[in-house]
């Protein structure tokens, strides 16, 4: 695991990658289902790559067949106990998960990660002693970290909420279409989309999937890295506030308006 490197706005895997001559290194999503990557080597679909691990050189693979394509797996192993096993040939989506007691990683995933109990969820998210002193003066309003954010299109106020997930139209440089779903919760950066976004870089234009008009700002960038950012409604205090998100792949930056923030406050948010 790369902990300098994000992927899909986590993390990602770092091993090293040799295509015929051509040897590099390759920052897989350690997102399941993710095949987005960043290489420092030119990778085409088709191609089998050969992988091996960054500290040993070892190579990573296997005497199981893709069942798609027949090219071989490529396993990895994991930390709660069992093996993820990816395709060696760029663009194959075949991909498999064992576990060697799945009873046992359950309640690893469920202790480690986010599926808790709605009391230590509140204690989790609940505010520093320091900040409630320091924000009950002001009688600002905080929308903490893990809140669910009801968001709207500020053109026709529809909902953008499509199965748990903030649902945006996307169309990227090359003209293609499709969809963005980024997580809902408050400083949580998972997304996923039907087509492939490129780190590091502007996604393109963002659309309500309602209306199709475009959520995109000309006059705002983003206060981190300088990309375009789109506006989308949130509901808070009974009232749609604008939110600002930045278009750019991997950036993490959102915030308010100038106003809103004279009451509001986002919680850990790197505008603050």
């Amino acid at each position: 695991m790369d902990e300098d490197q994000y992927v899909d706005n986590d993390p990602s895997i770092k091993v090293n990658i040799r295509i015929g001559e051509k040897k590099g290194v390759i920052h897989l999503s350690s997102i399941y289902s993710s095949y987005n990557y960043i290489s420092d080597i030119e990778i085409h679909p088709g191609d089998v790559a050969e992988l091996s691990c960054f500290h040993c050189k070892g190579i990573l693979t296997s005497n199981v067949e893709c069942k798609i394509c027949k090219s071989h797996m490529i396993p990895f192993n994991l930390d709660i106990g069992g093996t993820v096993s990816i395709c060696s040939r760029v663009g194959c989506q075949s991909h498999t998960v064992e576990f060697d007691d799945l009873e046992d990683a359950l309640k690893k995933i469920q202790k480690e990660y986010w599926f808790l109990s709605s009391t230590e969820r509140a204690e989790l998210f609940k505010e520093p002693p320091e900040l409630q002193n320091e924000f009950s003066e002001e009688h600002k309003e905080i929308i903490k970290t893990g809140a669910f954010l009801f968001a709207y299109c500020p053109e026709c106020k529809k909902s953008l909420i499509d199965s748990n997930m903030l649902k945006l139209k996307i169309v990227n440089e090359k003209k293609q279409t499709g969809y963005v779903m980024l997580s809902p919760y408050l400083n949580v950066f998972t997304t996923k989309s039907t087509i492939f976004l490129a780190e590091g870089k502007p996604a393109g234009d963002l659309k309500c999937f309602h209306c199709d008009k475009s959520l995109m700002l000309e006059e705002k960038k983003c206060e981190e890295c300088g990309s375009p950012v789109a506006k989308i409604s949130i509901s808070a205090r009974s009232k749609l506030i604008d939110f600002y998100i930045c278009s750019k792949k991997g950036c993490r930056w959102h915030g308010l308006s100038a106003t809103d923030m004279n009451d509001i406050r986002l919680e850990d948010s790197l505008a603050y």
